[in-house]
């Protein structure tokens, strides 16, 4: 099993892909001269040619139309943003072309197609470029919403999503892309709406998702070493959400922390809080916990801005807060 980044892994899956099946293409600002703007698809256009690696102009809202208008169709198209936040131009294409088509033409339509790009906060990037979309794009009937926090998530679930016939969503975390690691061989394919289970655990749950996965391991790390262990699951999928996956976890723990980039105002978060408190309220000692991103527009001065995050230490207290601890 190899050892590779987050960027690599994504970089195989569109390669894998589009060497399968010719109906799929690439389109999106800078994918092709200029091999992506985090070189997601680096020598892509090099070996399928400009017909199935498009650049495009500056033009959310027309190059994500005509993806829809190619996968009405017949084709697979794969919409590069090149930062979700630019995507907010592009909306009316996502939400209420792409979502809908399949009802609202009977049946007739049906919709391949993946937008992908960054998603989340950097660094220093301020206000409109540090924002985790997941909630927002979550709540429309008719998306899929994927959010990989690993390379091998990120390869397999990229390979899903273009291999599905309904417009899935496709949220890179903006920090993963040089990270590392094991990524299984040959055709890998992870299955969409199941979540996973990163690590064992059996005083608290931490449900995440996307970049804070690593936030929540390292928080599983430190707390081992004062013999409390935490069940990180990774949702990996938002919607449809794994709420069998979630349920057999805090029924184990009988407490949780639920871990997000985005705010707390009708996040993802409340979502999962909704699911808990649903299935599995007999099974809770302790009222569950959200830590997410402060109720404001991402600061740009650097203390401002670590604040804001969500991190590990806001996690562990709250982890402590559940089991009674401080």
């Amino acid at each position: 099993m190899a050892v590779i980044t987050y960027r690599d892994a994504l970089t195989q899956a569109l390669r894998e892909e589009l060497a399968r099946d010719d109906r799929v293409f690439l389109m999106g600002e800078e994918v092709a001269q200029y091999n992506g703007a985090y070189k997601v698809s680096k020598g892509l256009l090099d070996e399928f040619g400009p017909m199935r690696v498009v650049d495009t102009p500056i033009t959310e809202l027309g190059f994500a139309g005509i993806g829809v208008g190619s996968a009405m169709v017949g084709l697979r198209p794969i919409i590069e943003f090149m930062t979700w936040n630019f995507a907010l131009l592009a909306i009316d294409q996502v939400v209420n072309a792409a979502a809908k088509m399949l009802y609202m033409s009977g049946g007739q339509f049906s919709m391949p197609m993946v937008f992908r790009g960054p998603n989340g906060s950097a660094l220093q990037l301020s206000a409109q470029h540090s924002q985790a979309w997941e909630s927002w794009l979550a709540h429309i009937p008719g998306l899929k919403v994927l959010t990989p926090g690993t390379p091998a998530d990120a390869k397999g679930l990229l390979k899903a999503a273009i291999r599905d016939d309904n417009p899935v969503v496709f949220l890179e975390g903006e920090m993963l892309y040089n990270t590392k690691g094991e990524v299984p061989d040959g055709d890998h394919i992870v299955p969409i709406g199941r979540a996973e289970v990163k690590r064992e655990g059996g005083d608290c749950s931490i449900i995440t998702h996307g970049k804070m996965v690593l936030v929540a391991m390292q928080v599983a790390d430190t707390l081992a070493k004062e013999n409390i262990f935490i069940d990180v699951v990774d949702l990996r999928t938002i919607r449809p959400m794994d709420v069998e996956a979630i349920s057999k976890s805090v029924q184990k723990t009988n407490r949780a922390v639920v871990l997000e980039e985005g705010w707390e105002m009708c996040g993802v978060g409340a979502q999962t809080v909704d699911f808990i408190q649903r299935e599995c309220f007999d099974d809770l000692d302790s009222p569950v916990i959200r830590v997410h991103q402060a109720d404001t527009p991402m600061p740009y001065a650097k203390g401002l801005e670590k604040a804001a995050k969500p991190d590990a230490a806001k996690t562990i207290a709250a982890i402590r807060k559940v089991m009674y601890l401080d």
